[in-house]
């Protein structure tokens, strides 16, 4: 396959508002030992980004500046030292940046097999998602079947990937949501009951049912006093964003008593060995859910690439169901 040296790509501009993504001109990037290059037909659209925007999520030193943690496409090239893959195979996968441009680099460990049953369209919205309810629901918040699992934000794209996955593997799970509309989609894709928290405190309700065992919160702030109140005996609370904030004054004796766990993590700092650990155990545990018809993305909307700035502007309003994607070819 002969490359272009060029390609379309959407750039920060400048630490700022949506405005600030512009699309332009920049070189094609090269596979490094390990790594492929992927010729991008779609590409997600994560909070990251946005606060990649902003100024305040610096990507890792080695990876691309350009925003972008996720794509599906056909691999276009491989670097040194790839197996398993071959040139055309149609992949999605985690990025350590630059998913918003027409080929992307990323590890070959970081990359999965499209799901049977999905496009290009619905596989750019699974890595970033999966990968991280993957790692931090399962691996680090030891969720099992039979527990109950509390999932804030349930009609976000973490939510809805989180709701699936737990029902999928025999958990009672709970969520929030913010309007009738949301509860309803949560409630469809298999939560147990989806708790409007304009309306009812979800505290509450968890300690009607015993108390969550795992609680995955993107909220922070005020939340995480009432996280901790909503847990059971040896519950686990895991902590992957801040929305609200993340200092807070939190009286933990309660913790002590009830042999809680607070844990949380980021994924873009983690190791490409960690990370590769991760792909690895979704191709185990939840492709087959995916190839079976028992998980699936939930679409909100879709833009074309030089529209990145309004496909920010739709992320930020909060008022999205599901996954958000650039068109890229």
């Amino acid at each position: 396959m002969t490359l272009p040296k060029a390609m379309r790509a959407v750039g920060i501009t400048k630490p700022g508002g949506p405005e600030v993504l512009q699309i332009g001109d920049v070189a094609v990037p090269e596979p490094g030992p390990g790594q492929i290059l992927i010729e991008v037909a779609w590409a997600g659209v994560n909070r990251p980004d946005a606060l990649q925007r902003a100024g305040s999520y610096a990507p890792p030193p080695s990876a691309s500046p350009l925003p972008g943690l996720e794509a599906a496409g056909r691999i276009a090239a491989l670097g040194p030292d790839v197996s398993g893959w071959a040139i055309g195979d149609a992949v999605t996968a985690l990025l350590p940046g630059g998913g918003y441009a027409e080929y992307a680099v990323t590890p070959a460990a970081h990359a999965l097999p499209v799901p049977e049953g999905l496009d290009l369209r619905e596989a750019a919205c699974l890595p970033e998602t999966c990968y991280t309810v993957w790692s931090n629901v399962f691996m680090r918040g030891q969720l099992k079947a039979g527990e109950i699992f509390l999932v804030h934000g349930g009609s976000s794209g973490i939510g809805t990937t989180a709701i699936q996955i737990a029902r999928a593997l025999g958990t009672r799970v709970f969520t929030t949501a913010g309007s009738a509309e949301k509860c309803k989609v949560c409630e469809d894709l298999g939560a147990e009951r989806a708790i409007n928290y304009r309306e009812e405190d979800f505290v509450a309700v968890l300690k009607r049912e015993g108390g969550a065992d795992v609680i995955l919160d993107m909220v922070g702030g005020d939340y995480i006093p009432r996280n901790l109140k909503a847990l059971a005996e040896d519950g686990r609370l895991v902590q992957i964003a801040f929305l609200g904030g993340p200092e807070l004054t939190v009286n933990f004796a309660p913790m002590m008593v009830k042999r809680q766990t607070i844990t949380g993590s980021t994924l873009r700092p983690q190791s490409d060995l960690a990370k590769a650990r991760i792909a690895e155990e979704l191709r185990v545990h939840v492709w087959p859910l995916i190839d079976a018809g028992r998980l699936a993305p939930v679409m909100d909307s879709e833009f074309p690439l030089a529209e990145a700035a309004e496909a920010h502007r739709r992320i930020e309003s909060s008022g999205h169901i599901g996954k958000i994607v650039l068109k890229v070819r």
